[in-house]
């Protein structure tokens, strides 16, 4: 009778391990889905927040004071241009780098920065007797560049 209890409280504490561990692997494989999920949400925050500075120039209409301050803003980000069309240059300048935007978008290159920007400089845009003068109170038609990894790198400001 003594060995039949003893084996009945062995089996009953291996049947309740077995239980705890079946339950911690529960809560852990649980746990871990929760945290992918966590994972890509804060990714897709994390490149909402990097092209958040951006979003102000996509397909919208900003003052030439907004185009000057997005020159001295952008003028250190690498691999990145900026092109002002202005009344008296309708070809426009590209500052910083130039973007391939000549090719359809989507198609291979496009968006692509194909060299320094050869003109362009942030006091001809500041000063009144050039062709690159931007009017502070202008109104400019602003577009972003992106290339075909989904990568902003440039903004196309041309004035109205």
């Amino acid at each position: 009778m003594n060995n039949a209890s003893t084996a009945l409280k062995v089996s009953a504490g291996i049947f309740l391990t077995i239980a705890l561990i079946t339950i911690v692997v529960v809560l852990f494989i649980s746990a871990q889905e929760a945290t992918k999920s966590a994972q890509n949400n804060f990714a897709d925050i994390q490149t909402e927040m990097s092209q958040a500075s951006f979003t102000v120039y996509d397909n919208t209409t900003v003052s030439g004071s907004q185009v000057l301050n997005a020159l001295r803003k952008f003028q250190d980000k690498g691999q990145f241009g900026v092109e002002v069309k202005t009344g008296k240059n309708t070809n426009g300048s590209w500052y910083f780098k130039t973007i391939s935007t000549s090719v359809p978008v989507g198609s291979s290159g496009y968006g692509s920065v194909t060299a320094t920007a050869p003109g362009g400089s942030i006091a001809h845009a500041s000063n009144e007797s050039e062709s690159d003068y931007v009017n502070p109170s202008g109104k400019f038609e602003a577009n972003v560049i992106k290339d075909n990894s989904n990568v902003i790198r440039g903004i196309t400001f041309k004035q109205k």
